[in-house]
């Protein structure tokens, strides 16, 4: 198994450095972020979910929060 880089944030910091890579035997992206906060879960616990879900991030899951800088890059990098 192998991973692609795809972005980075610009100008990006040593230590600072939210990116994202594609797993090339699987095609899923790997995310690293920003921890989201308190807020963050409930603020998407407030904005729903698809009907039926639950609206609770569950322990086997997490969520990041990825800069909207890194958005044209992503965009780039997936065609």
């Amino acid at each position: 198994m192998a991973f692609t880089f795809l972005a980075q944030i610009p100008n990006t910091p040593v230590d600072d450095s939210p990116t994202v890579w594609r797993d090339n035997e699987t095609g899923d992206l790997m995310v690293q972020g920003y921890r989201a906060t308190g807020e963050d879960y409930a603020l998407a616990a407030a904005a729903g979910s698809t009907p039926g879900h639950s609206t609770v991030v569950p322990d086997h899951e997490t969520m990041v929060r990825l800069p909207a800088s890194i958005i044209p890059a992503l965009k780039a990098a997936l065609g």
